[in-house]
């Protein structure tokens, strides 16, 4: 019988056992080996009382948070963003049915909830208009017109990948909307789609600064020289870490990012927490102006809401002083916004939520009869129609999306931004991961997400029998309180 089998077989099974009896011998070994290290090294507990086996621990702690996403978690109990929220990005994005049937799965009693209420008689789809055009910067050389509603948030090129970039800037032209640059400056990446830029100026001044870390104003005319430049937001502070400068670690730090930043290749970017030159709101007019002349482009402040005060001194001074001087726009961040690495201190407790600050700042603008001069744009978990349908409803003239935009890049929401292992090469400069982002593909993604975004928003506005976005105001939204009664806005 022996003899009918071919030799080469077995070769190849005499082979296959020895490589398994390798194996098994090593990871024997192995285990020999660990089991001694652990039970005597001195900075684990567990691994010292449990050799080995405590390993399997952080094994499981770290695909936890993977396996509760794809098998445990309930559709509409994850953050920062539930399964029913990305979903929905994913199919605006595909441009593919986005319906739902059976009925909502929405806990709509609970506190916070808000519903837009329907018109007995709304607007027929033949007498709907589109968005009206907007004036940013009445005051400036160089005025910047828009009916855009959606638009891309601040996201630096370093915290996103290259790929990236030229996604969000081919998908803003093909929609018609503007791009964030975020404060990591202005790469050739983000000007290659030909579309509207907004250049964000960091405390860091990335992209504008001298070797002391003040304003270059050469490096600042430049920038404003590019016809796809057509505002500048000085960011005080950001959603998810206000009182904290953005934090770029050094592992992402490439030569290109390096060369665009003014800083050394490797080296963690660490930004100051405030514009060391603006120390008051005095300051703050000085700084908005000194751009404005400079670049004779629309100027304004992104911020997270604390204390109230000192907007409404801003306005106070305004008023007092001269209203061309104000800020062309203010961008109002949540506390819940996003970022690529923050501390957890200031993610979970530090700021004020949009939901209170959004309509509160636009009571004072309205107060000081600022709110025509001044154009706000809302930020923060904004990634859905309602929750932006809300935002203008409370009265902004504009909607900015970071993380929604990422959603239709492809980001699984793995939590690897901090790091340069970005799953779907959103935020990773590895280029065996960025591999998978083909940015012309993406790029229309980005440029669906948008177009549905606004197609769903015109929804909710007919229903309401507004004939336009810009037609919604707080007469038609309703937020569920703590008493289980839904109030207006305003009360």
């Amino acid at each position: 019988m022996m003899e009918s089998i071919p030799e080469g077989f077995l070769i190849t099974l005499e082979l296959l056992v020895y490589s398994f009896v390798l194996i098994i011998g090593a990871s024997i070994l192995v285990i020999i080996v660990l089991y001694f290290y652990d039970k005597n090294q001195k900075t684990s507990t567990l691994r010292r009382n449990y050799p080995v086996v405590a390993r399997f621990r952080y094994l499981f702690e770290h695909i936890g948070e993977f396996l509760r996403q794809y098998f445990f978690a309930l559709d509409r109990e994850e953050l920062p963003f539930n399964r029913t929220q990305r979903s929905w990005c994913y199919r605006a994005a595909k441009d593919v049915d986005s319906t739902v049937a059976f009925g909502s799965t929405k806990n709509i009693h609970e506190p916070g909830s808000y519903h837009f209420l329907n018109s007995a008689f709304p607007v027929l789809q033949e007498d709907a208009k589109k968005a009206s055009e907007l004036e940013i910067g009445p005051f400036c050389k160089n005025p910047y017109k828009t009916n855009s509603i959606i638009n891309v948030s601040g996201m630096s090129y370093g915290a996103i990948s290259i790929p990236a970039i030229r996604a969000l800037s081919n998908g803003a032209k093909a929609a018609g909307i503007w791009l964030n640059t975020g404060e990591g400056g202005l790469s050739p990446y983000h000007l290659e789609g030909d579309c509207d830029i907004v250049f964000q100026i960091g405390t860091a001044k990335f992209g504008v600064r001298n070797t002391e870390g003040g304003f270059d104003e050469k490096k600042l005319k430049e920038v404003a020289s590019k016809k796809q430049v057509k505002m500048f937001e000085i960011k005080l502070s950001q959603g998810a870490k206000p009182g904290k400068g953005g934090i770029l670690p050094g592992a992402k730090v490439t030569a290109d990012i390096a060369a665009i930043r003014n800083i050394g290749i490797g080296e963690d970017a660490i930004s100051p927490n405030r514009h060391p030159e603006i120390e008051s709101v005095d300051d703050l007019l000085d700084m908005i102006n000194f751009v404005r002349d400079t670049t004779n482009k629309p100027v304004g402040f992104k911020t997270v809401i604390g204390s109230y005060d000192w907007i409404e001194e801003l306005c106070e001074k305004i008023n007092k002083k001269d209203i061309k001087i104000a800020p062309d726009f203010i961008t109002i961040d949540s506390c819940d916004g996003g970022t690529g690495a923050a501390p957890m201190s200031l993610i979970d407790n530090m700021g004020r939520p949009i939901s209170e600050s959004l309509p509160k700042v636009i009571d004072i603008l309205k107060k000081h009869g600022l709110k025509d001069r001044i154009k706000v744009i809302a930020s923060g978990k904004l990634l859905n129609p309602p929750e932006a349908a809300w935002a203008l409803c409370a009265g902004a003239d504009f909607i900015l999306s970071a993380r929604g935009f990422m959603f239709a890049l492809g980001c699984i929401q793995a939590l690897q931004c901090n790091k340069n292992t970005c799953p779907t090469g959103v935020t990773t400069h590895d280029k065996k991961l960025q591999r998978g982002l083909d940015p012309q593909n993406k790029s229309v993604r980005v440029a669906n997400f948008a177009k549905n975004m606004v197609k769903e928003l015109e929804v909710i506005a007919n229903s309401c029998g507004a004939k336009e976005i810009r037609g919604l105001n707080r007469n038609h939204v309703v937020i569920v309180g703590f008493d289980g009664k839904a109030k207006k806005i305003g009360e």
